[in-house]
């Protein structure tokens, strides 16, 4: 076993027909992946995150040597594959659609790469049942697939992957087409899985619990260029720009455009409608007059207040009481800051409160390039 390796890879589809085609790639300069270097340590379980269209799903196929790649390097330990077939890359792979053989037996998909690669009958045999009892099909083996639950099916696909016995698993948005409940059993059961097979293990997803959940390191991509590379806590709490800070997170983090004013030998940020928030004193070394910037703090990170001690008073606009948390929603003209509490407490629309922001969650980032303003 060794370390995944993904060095400076791009990837440009080609556009137009003929003659076309290479005038086409010149003025649509745009690559689905962009210079993407990653090192994924062996037995590591990675989420990569982001939005449709983010090359998630094309960094996966480029690993499984089902896309081309228009430049750069994949490699397992120090041998490249660029140029390897799918099928002796040792890579399992389960895809979001199941992509299961309805004519044939639960039994029969699994052991379908098996017998293709003319695997003795007798280690066949003992290789799907071992990965379907792992997998807890075992009671289905003589069922036909058709007549199969979405979770059931999902199972399936996945068993089909790790019968192979390869060196990485990838997983192409497995959970995306079941339901809420299933949803979380197999991702339970996902988590599992790799805790006792110990192998390295791509997800790729754009459902943040998904990869919150599960992954050991989180790759955020967005328009084909990796943003950030961390642990989930990281990712949470250390957000690198805008545009992860906002991706992380339900309800997402509040991100409102401020003014820096001084107050009291200090300095605060204004909102829209002139309300005043007193500014952390971390960031004294790097506020000045008049600087706009984008404040950003997660709805956890503010608390409900008295009128002795509080860091701004608002009105309530939108009360929300979901049982096990309370939803406030303020309105500042056109934006909402959105407040998560636990207290057991109510209030109606009108109400005016006071709150506490927690200083080092507070977070701030440049208004034109989105990058964090580092304190």
């Amino acid at each position: 076993m060794a370390n995944l390796k993904l060095r400076n890879l791009y990837k440009m589809y080609e556009q137009g027909n003929g003659k076309n085609k290479k005038k086409s790639i010149q003025q649509n300069n745009e690559y689905a992946v962009n210079n993407l270097n990653l090192e994924i340590e062996d037995g590591t379980f990675l989420g990569i995150l982001g939005p449709s269209g983010c090359g998630k799903s094309t960094t996966l196929r480029m690993i499984a040597g089902l896309e081309e790649i228009t430049k750069g390097e994949i490699a397992i330990g120090d041998t490249v594959i660029n140029n390897t077939h799918p099928k002796e890359r040792k890579i399992g792979l389960a895809f979001e659609d199941y992509a299961l053989y309805p004519p044939l037996s639960v039994y029969n998909n699994i052991a379908f790469c098996l017998k293709a690669n003319k695997v003795d009958k007798k280690e066949i045999d003992q290789r799907v049942r071992k990965i379907a009892k792992i997998m807890k099909v075992d009671d289905l083996l003589d069922e036909k697939v058709e007549g199969l639950s979405g979770g059931q099916k999902q199972r399936v696909n996945i068993a089909r992957a790790l019968v192979r016995n390869p060196k990485i698993l990838l997983l192409d948005e497995p959970l995306s087409h079941l339901d809420g409940k299933m949803r979380q059993i197999l991702r339970g059961e996902i988590k599992r899985l790799h805790k006792e097979m110990k192998c390295t293990t791509i997800l790729v997803t754009h459902d943040q619990m998904e990869a919150l959940s599960l992954a050991d390191h989180i790759a955020i991509m967005k328009l084909g260029v990796l943003q950030q590379y961390g642990t989930p806590d990281e990712i949470y709490n250390d957000p690198v720009n805008v545009f992860v800070a906002d991706f992380i997170g339900e309800p997402p983090m509040n991100l409102l455009p401020v003014v820096v004013k001084k107050l009291n030998g200090g300095f605060c940020f204004v909102l829209q409608d002139g309300t005043k928030i007193k500014a952390p004193a971390k960031f004294n070394s790097v506020l000045d007059e008049g600087q706009q910037y984008t404040m950003g703090i997660r709805p956890t990170s503010i608390t409900i207040a008295d009128e002795i001690d509080f860091d701004a008073e608002f009105t309530v606009d939108v009360f929300e009481n979901l049982g096990d948390e309370r939803i406030v929603s303020i309105r500042i003209l056109e934006d909402f800051l959105t407040i998560v509490i636990e207290d057991m407490l109510v209030f109606q629309k009108g109400n005016k409160i006071y709150v506490k922001m927690k200083e080092d969650l507070l977070y701030l980032f440049d208004r034109e390039t989105g990058e964090r303003i580092r304190e």
